[in-house]
C-alpha cells in the first residue's frame, strides 16, 4: 500500500475501543462516518454488545487490570446506553 494513512498499533484495548466505536453509531450515539447521520440499528447494536460480552467472558483472567476496567466500564456504558435509546435490557 502506499497510503501515507498511518493505523494505530493492533492492541487489545485498540480492538476494544473499534468495537465500541461501532457500537456507538448502531445506538445512534454518533453520526455515520459515510452518511454524518445519526441512525440506529437495534439489532447491530445488541449484537455488538453481545459480542462484547462473549470477549469479556472468553478473556476473563487473561488481561491486565488496565484492560479488564477499561472492557467493563466500556460494557456497562454501552448497556446503559442500549437501554435509554430502545427502552429495554440487552
Amino acid at each position: 500500500m502506499s497510503d501515507n494513512t498511518t493505523m494505530p498499533k493492533v492492541t487489545f484495548s485498540t480492538f476494544i475501543l473499534s468495537l465500541a466505536s461501532a457500537t456507538l453509531v448502531q445506538l445512534g450515539e454518533i453520526p455515520e462516518p459515510e452518511s454524518q447521520k445519526k441512525q440506529p440499528n437495534k439489532m447491530l447494536a445488541k449484537h455488538s454488545i453481545d459480542l462484547l460480552n462473549m470477549l469479556q467472558t472468553k478473556t476473563k483472567g487473561n488481561l491486565d487490570a488496565q484492560e479488564q476496567q477499561m472492557l467493563d466500564n466500556m460494557l456497562f456504558e454501552l448497556k446503559m446506553k442500549y437501554v435509554q435509546n430502545f427502552g429495554e435490557k440487552n
